[in-house]
């Protein structure tokens, strides 16, 4: 059983979002990491915002998505669509602000979040029924 402290914790909004800042920011820093300071620090500055900002409204998303499809649709939509957004709006964020290594850098935060939404939205799927 997990200490009521650290089911807190995990549970905690603000621990989800500053963990998705840290940790995808991170990876931009290092994907952009053979280009001159500062351009990898604004990749990392870039793709934590993004990555925090997708947290935190990717649950509320797939729970909106999910209404609105019936039967085996609401399984592989809400996903889907959540990919496609979060695709569109990071690579065309990263291309604004100059990021020389988009591909890279947007990988593994995709890889995440679509997991994320695909798991989650999973999740809903049974809960609620394929049919309802």
């Amino acid at each position: 059983m997990m200490p009521d402290a650290l089911r807190h914790f995990s549970r905690s909004g603000t621990v989800h979002v500053l963990f998705a800042f840290l940790a995808m920011g991170g990876w931009a820093v290092l994907a952009n990491h053979s280009y001159e300071m500062p351009r990898p620090l604004y990749s990392g500055l870039v793709q934590g915002a993004m990555s925090a900002f997708l947290t935190f409204f990717l649950k509320s998303l797939i729970d909106a998505l999910s209404k609105r499809f019936d039967g085996l649709t609401r399984l592989w939509g809400p996903p889907l669509i959540a990919c496609l957004g979060s695709t569109t709006v990071l690579v065309a964020i990263h291309a604004a602000s100059g990021t020389p290594e988009i591909l890279k850098t947007v990988a593994v935060p995709l890889l995440v979040s679509t997991s994320y939404a695909a798991i989650y939205n999973y999740s809903v799927f049974v809960r609620r029924g394929a049919d309802t």
